[in-house]
């Protein structure tokens, strides 16, 4: 009990990242680039939130008027239930209010909402947000937060990254449009790609590559392992591999990408390209620049494929993650010796698989003879091969 506890207090602490302001702008103005009035009438909920100092909230309460909002709503989850120990200290914000309560700023979440003009200057916007603390701690899953989830429209945030398949699910069960931030490798979860391929979410328009800087509290971060920056007494770190997931349409996805011919991919390619899985009956693309455009077949491209994914172009087949369109082959890696010393044999899984001459002394599989097992593919085929 004692490990599980520690394990899930280490998860909720890698789960206090703050989106930055500039991030967020730049995602959402895609949006607005291809529908001006993709927000026009909506009722938008932050939930997962901290609305006192959340980005997410600052944004769209500045941009409330020019978006032509009905209702942003915004919640918190208790500090209490976080799991793990923190130096809490509300804001002034909130000690300065009427309403606020030593007992419940720790045990209960808070809601922040706002539609009209509270301060009477004619325009509504960050200085006209209303709050009060919610009746439980803010959890997704309550039927407090339910209940405003299925009042709004759209549901952005960054949700906590430990939670990221529940929270998914909860947005997917109430059929809501949605703009959430996760890590690229959950487009392999069995409860993410299947909506991927059926082209109910894809991927936002703004991150492609690389990471992103987040902020995150000073009582969460390990000094003896943190490698971000601290400026002006705030800490900053980069996540690898991070993307927006959404069901909001934007320019890119439909934007076709240009590519070569078979022969001018083999004539200008740096690696061997098309070689045939062992496996299943498909080819291998180990980038997206080599996709010909006048192959007819199956073919196995990286899962970052689907940052230039335009369902006009592709069709997306599988994938060898976890539903197992190629058969999945169990591996023995025999024990050998490595700077002196016996390693240990290995077993697994592996996907697709490529058949090699050699693979390294010393190492060799279960399927018969030695192979090269590729990282997490996804199988696409052209809707319309370029003769």
């Amino acid at each position: 009990m004692a490990n599980e506890n520690l394990t899930n207090a280490k998860k909720a602490k890698n789960d206090e990242f703050y989106t930055q302001y500039i991030d967020i702008e730049k995602e959402v103005s895609a949006y607005l680039e291809y529908n001006e009035n993709v927000f026009r009438g909506k009722t938008i909920l932050l939930p997962c939130d901290d609305p006192e100092w959340s980005n997410f909230t600052k944004y769209f309460a500045q941009n409330f008027e020019r978006f032509g909002l009905k209702k942003l709503i915004s919640t918190s989850f208790a500090v209490q239930s976080k799991g793990y120990d923190t130096i809490y200290q509300p804001t002034l914000f909130e000690t300065n209010n009427p309403q606020y309560d030593t007992n419940k700023t720790k045990t209960n979440g808070k809601i922040f909402t706002l539609d009209h003009d509270t301060t009477h200057d004619g325009k509504i916007d960050i200085n006209d947000l209303e709050w009060q603390y919610l009746e439980g701690d803010g959890d997704f899953n309550s039927k407090e937060i339910k209940a405003l989830r299925d009042e709004a429209d759209i549901i952005i945030t960054n949700p906590p990254f430990s939670r990221f398949r529940s929270f998914l699910s909860w947005i997917m069960e109430s059929k809501k449009q949605f703009l959430i931030i996760g890590n690229i490798n959950a487009i392999t979860y069995k409860e993410v790609f299947p909506l991927i391929k059926e082209n109910k979410i894809w991927l936002g328009p703004s991150i492609t590559s690389g990471d992103r800087e987040f902020e995150v509290p000073e009582d969460v971060v390990d000094m003896d392992k943190f490698t971000g920056e601290i400026r002006d007494g705030k800490y900053f770190q980069r996540v690898v591999g991070v993307r927006w997931f959404t069901n909001l349409d934007h320019g890119r996805r439909h934007q076709f990408i240009s590519l070569m011919s078979e022969k001018d991919v083999i004539k200008y390619s740096t690696k061997k390209p098309f070689d045939k899985y062992d496996n299943y009956d498909a080819i291998e693309i180990p980038y997206v620049k080599y996709i010909p455009n006048d192959y007819d077949g199956v073919m196995g491209v990286p899962i970052s494929f689907l940052d230039k994914y335009n369902p006009e172009q592709f069709e997306i087949l599988g994938s060898d993650a976890f539903d197992g369109t190629p058969p999945i082959k169990k591996y023995t890696k025999k024990s050998k010796v490595k700077n002196g010393v016996k390693m240990k044999s290995q077993t697994g899984t592996m996907g697709c698989v490529i058949k090699e001459d050699s693979f390294g002394t010393g190492t060799y599989f279960d399927v018969g003879y030695p192979v090269r097992a590729v990282y997490k593919r996804i199988f696409i085929k052209h809707k319309k091969v370029k003769k």
